[in-house]
């Protein structure tokens, strides 16, 4: 018998079976210990006892036990196959976990064999992955699932652990644990397929996995909760680009409440206890921050949902909204719930209590909006602890950006103009100190983009304050110095971002690269209808801001007209701006006419 053999040869088959074992502790324990000038030191110690192992089983006679021993030596190959991979020798690795497979094929569907050639195709599906063959990967993980499903269905009994191979009778495992093991592997399977299929652009397939494996994970507790966290936080964007609310909300949820699984570590006694406080804090701050995202999404999707054709509230639309989301809210919610939920009952209840802080349907209403935007303001303070501006720079402007644009949102819900110009004061507030700390030799594109979002807020309080204007009698002096003021800032940084546009010798493009094409038209086309709106009494001035204005309705004009592709960026601009160019001669004729006695 291969048993009996192999205990000639060896002396004693408990002898073989804790020489494996000893090399699988070497392999899994010790080799977390090596130093760094020898890093394989303990790996190198496992495979010369795999080899010992594996030479005692070659010395054996096949005989009646042909089968048990040809799934050994598989079982061998698999270690030695993983073991070089680990020491970064790949061919050789895939060499020996092709033998496991080559040995296996025949009793693939085995109980005793189905999870080792499980666990040896992922190897070979990482190993491919790391030699950037994505598509070969994709056909060795795609085979281990097929097997896994075809295995359930044909059988379904929990499998043999490769483990048990080298186990006396009495060690072998539990049907419970092998199941463990068993569900372990295959949701091993799902996570790399999903990386996979993230490689291969399949977004929505490998989202789909993603969400998969995080479940079994849950389900199984094989999961490190920092990284399921990021995953689940990260999952939570692809939802977000789809506009699935409701999914989004509950990844976050998850990841929030599987996060503090991962607790405080304890106060730091060395530099690295203080890297992993350091690690903890940022992962924190980056799921803040997906929160933020979610926050500023939702309230951005029900404006667009909510705004007319000149991007006021709509108050038809709005009512039109409510009726039918009473209608259509509850069940839809049921049914699309089941499909997501991540956990067992007890995190499904930490789950769901973090969902009822913030809604997952459109706001339809300031109260509504204000309540989505505080809990993004409360995730905006959280992220800022971590990324400050020494040290993060960029990070934490992105993250004021963000806070600005919640700001930005929210307006659009307040029907108080006055109260809506004290919330665009808010986002000059924040911006402005950052941008005259920034250096735009360094940080030109976030340089541009405050500039621009500086511009466009005070031209946004700028139109405010004419409307608030235009309901008075009469324009008082305080009113038009307001308006004057706000328009005069917006110019001023219209042209700041405009002059960053020119090359060294101070002269603007010819021709716009695309990614600024629309922002500097839009600039040119604010700027021409900023001067029309300054209000002085003096003709001559006004005369001057009218030919002003005229000039840059007329460069948008012709730039069009000499790059007819840029006309698609600016078509709404585009057609003002000619009626402007055909009204504004006639416009400056009269006054100039008004003006001749005192020429």
């Amino acid at each position: 018998m291969a048993a009996a053999a192999a205990a000639a040869a060896g002396g004693g088959w408990a002898a073989v079976c804790e020489k494996f074992r000893a090399a699988r502790t070497l392999s899994a324990v010790e080799s977390r210990k090596d130093p760094e000038t020898e890093p394989y030191r303990s790996k190198y110690s496992a495979r010369a006892l795999l080899q010992e192992v594996k030479q005692l089983l070659s010395a054996a006679e096949e005989g009646d036990e042909a089968r048990l021993l040809a799934v050994r030596r598989a079982v061998l190959e698999y270690e030695l196959g993983v073991n070089h991979t680990d020491t970064e020798e790949l061919s050789a690795g895939e060499e020996h976990l092709q033998r496991c497979t080559q040995l296996l094929e025949p009793h693939r569907l085995s109980p005793d064999c189905v999870s080792l050639y499980i666990q040896a195709q992922n190897n070979l599906g990482i190993l491919w992955s790391e030699r950037d063959e994505i598509k070969t990967a994709q056909t060795y993980l795609e085979s281990a699932e097929a097997l896994y499903n075809q295995y359930m269905k044909e059988d379904g009994n929990p499998p043999l652990d490769p483990s048990e191979h080298f186990m006396a009778e009495e060690e072998k495992l539990t049907d419970q644990e092998r199941s463990k093991r068993f569900e372990k592997a295959y949701t091993h399977t799902l996570y790399y397929l999903a990386q996979v299929y993230q490689h291969l652009e399949m977004i929505e397939k490998a989202a789909q996995y993603c969400h998969t494996t995080l479940k079994r994970q849950l389900e199984y507790c094989g999961y490190y909760p920092v990284e399921w966290a990021l995953n689940a936080a990260t999952l939570s964007q692809y939802y977000l680009s789809k506009q699935c609310f409701m999914e989004s909300r509950h990844c976050l949820a998850a990841a929030s409440v599987i996060f503090s699984q991962a607790g405080q570590v304890p106060s730091a006694e060395d530099n690295e206890k203080e890297e992993d406080q350091q690690d903890l804090r940022q992962r924190k701050a980056e799921i803040a921050r997906c929160w933020i995202k979610y926050c500023l999404n939702l309230l951005q999707s029900a404006r667009k949902l909510l705004e007319d054709n000149v991007g006021e509230l709509d108050p038809d639309r709005q009512l039109e909204l409510k009726a039918q989301r009473r209608k259509e809210e509850d069940e839809k919610e049921k049914g699309r719930k089941k499909a997501v939920l991540f956990g067992t009952s007890e995190i499904c209840d930490s789950v769901l209590a973090m969902e009822e802080k913030v809604s997952s349907v459109y706001p339809l209403d300031f109260q509504e909006a204000r309540e989505i935007f505080l809990v993004g303001q409360n995730y905006v303070q959280e992220a800022k602890e971590f990324f400050q501006v020494d040290g993060y720079v960029t990070d934490h402007i992105e993250i004021v950006q963000d806070h600005s644009a919640l700001f930005k949102v929210l307006a659009f819900f307040e029907e108080d103009y006055e109260r809506r110009c004290k919330m665009h004061k808010r986002r000059i507030d924040m911006l402005e100190p950052i941008y005259a700390d920034l250096n735009p030799q360094y940080y030109l594109l976030i340089s541009r983009q405050l500039q621009f979002e500086l511009a466009d807020t005070y031209y946004e309080m700028m139109d405010l304050k004419v409307a608030i204007g235009n309901r008075l009698e009469e324009l008082d002096s305080h009113t038009i110095k307001k308006i004057n003021s706000l328009a005069q800032l917006a110019i001023k940084y219209y042209e700041l971002f405009l002059d960053s546009l020119r090359n060294p010798d101070k002269v603007f493009p010819e021709e716009l690269e695309e990614d600024v094409l629309r922002p500097a038209m839009v600039a040119k086309f604010h700027i021409a209808r900023l001067y029309g709106k300054l209000i002085t009494s003096d003709s001559k001035k006004q005369l001057e801001n009218m030919q002003t204005s005229l000039e840059y309705y007329t460069f948008l004009v012709d730039y069009c007209e000499k790059y007819p592709d840029a006309v698609r960026a600016v078509e709404t601009e585009l057609e003002l701006s000619k009626e402007m160019v055909g009204l504004l001669p006639t416009k400056m004729e009269r006054l100039r006419a008004k003006l001749c006695p005192f020429i």
